[in-house]
């Protein structure tokens, strides 16, 4: 039977879950194919609620298939992916996409904001199909940019931001949906030392109070910042720290 949606918009499971709270992500022996390629192998991870986990790992390691299936971006061909408790492989698209638009939220390292918006404008967007209405859109907004000490930039727009405000802007607007997890993609790869170390100490407030943060990248030195280490080859995990 098609899973069911509860009212405030997260699908449920046909069966009862238990009292403890689940893990925020589980994969267990997920694997993804390409008609050429074993992109990733048996790929079995827990990950806690208050985690901060790096995938690190060369290119073609796996790491971006393993944080598409992650964030129901892209199907595993085997194995199992539970998200919140939520077992995904159940779920119809429409309940994916809905699901990953409550608990998730998207940080990638080309930013994407919208040039001809502002700051505010551009938080405020990451909500803009959410139902919520735009007073209440703006009071989030703005709570989201205090959070990662950009209010006073709030009518700038982005070609006036340096590439590390740039980036700020882009996790207020992910942290406005209030996901419980946030998937940083290599989210300081644009961005110089000092930059990125700003970057850095800003992921790591937000997991001291409680966000679940998964990060991919391809520096050791930014994976270093993370409590939990995962190291990904040819698709496979070789390390969990």
């Amino acid at each position: 039977m098609e899973a069911t949606m509860k009212a405030v918009g997260r699908p449920m499971m046909p069966t009862k879950l238990p009292s403890a709270r689940p893990p925020a992500a589980a994969l267990v022996r997920v694997s993804r194919s390409f008609p050429s390629v074993l992109a990733l192998e048996e790929v079995t991870l827990t990950v806690a609620n208050g985690d901060f986990v790096s995938i690190m790992g060369p290119s073609g390691s796996g790491k971006s298939t393993l944080l598409n299936i992650l964030g129901l971006l892209d199907r595993p061909t085997a194995g199992h992916y539970c998200l919140g408790g939520i077992d995904t492989g159940k779920l119809t698209e429409r309940n994916r996409s809905l699901l990953r638009g409550t608990m998730l939220g998207f940080v990638f390292q080309a930013f994407h904001l919208l040039q001809r918006l502002s700051v505010l404008e551009n938080v405020m967007l990451g909500m803009a199909y959410s139902g919520i209405d735009r007073r209440e859109r703006i009071r989030r907004a703005g709570h989201a940019l205090a959070q990662v000490a950009m209010s006073h930039l709030a009518a700038s727009y982005p070609r006036t931001l340096s590439g590390g405000e740039r980036q700020r802007v882009a996790i207020a607007r992910a942290l406005a949906g209030r996901p419980e997890i946030l998937l940083a993609d290599e989210p300081t790869g644009n961005l110089d030392g000092a930059n990125a170390a700003g970057i850095l100490e800003v992921l790591s407030g937000l997991n001291q109070c409680g966000l679940t943060i998964i990060l991919v990248t391809h520096d050791p030195s930014v994976a270093a910042c993370a409590s939990k280490r995962v190291a990904m080859r040819e698709g496979r995990l070789e390390q969990v720290t």
